[in-house]
């Protein structure tokens, strides 16, 4: 199990026919993801939420042993094993429309590289939620859309995995709150990347981030792993402004 670090922020997972489940993601020594198990429930018909006990739906985390579990400082700016370009270092920040380098594990698919761009973050408003049926989730909050593109640059096919990770960063740097979304939402559609997501090849994805009304979402961070690792050195996440 890899070491992560978890920041207060506000994880609202929402279906497309059900109320949504408030989550807060909180801290455990310092150092352990901590949420509630799921709640002993008939399986979700398509489109409803759900929730793995223990992991936020939508999130990828690498599995023990994998080859970017364990900490990474980002010093040498290596490319992951068959990939190309400097992986983008602990910490490191673009302009949006910048791609970072990554390192990607999702599963068994090990060893991976992508290019990570955020291109573009679009404010909503809060009846764009009304389909999700979270009204009393997300009262007073406004929803942001960051747009991104995920390339893949390693020889590592990427059939189904999910990219996800990516959070809001309000106006003066503080984190914004997450909605998690399972089924289509057409304001913010973010779907596993397709069958035979080799090198070279693209997609697009969509994160919503939730800003209390007045403020606004300006930036965007990424913070799978390894750049969530506390191992030492502590990892920080990659920021877009």
């Amino acid at each position: 199990m890899s070491t992560i670090s978890m920041r207060k922020t506000t994880v609202v997972a929402a279906g497309l026919a059900v109320a949504a489940s408030l989550v807060l993601t909180g801290c455990k020594d310092g150092n352990e993801e901590v949420t509630p198990a799921a709640p002993s429930a008939p399986s979700a018909p398509s489109g409803q939420a759900s929730q793995p006990a223990g992991q936020p739906s939508g999130y990828a985390s690498a599995p023990a042993g994998s080859p970017s579990a364990g900490g990474y400082d980002g010093s040498t700016g290596a490319p992951a094993a068959g990939g190309s370009g400097a992986v983008a270092k602990s910490g490191q920040a673009f302009k949006i429309g910048e791609a970072a380098t990554v390192p990607f594990t999702y599963g068994s698919n090990k060893g991976g590289q992508i290019a990570l761009t955020v291109t573009g973050i679009e404010a909503g408003t809060p009846a764009d939620l009304t389909p999700l049926n979270v009204a009393d989730k997300v009262k007073g909050q406004t929803p942001f859309y960051i747009r991104y593109t995920i390339k893949n640059t390693g020889t590592t096919d990427l059939s189904f995995a999910s990219v996800g990770h990516i959070k809001g960063l309000l106006d003066g740097g503080s984190e914004s709150g997450v909605l998690l979304t399972i089924g289509k939402f057409e304001k913010c559609p973010n779907e596993s990347l397709p069958q035979g997501f080799t090198n070279g090849k693209t997609q697009t994805g969509c994160a919503i981030a939730l800003a209390p009304t007045g403020a606004k979402v300006t930036g965007a961070e990424y913070w799978g792993d390894p750049y969530n690792n506390l191992s030492s050195p502590a990892q920080k996440g990659l920021t877009w402004k």
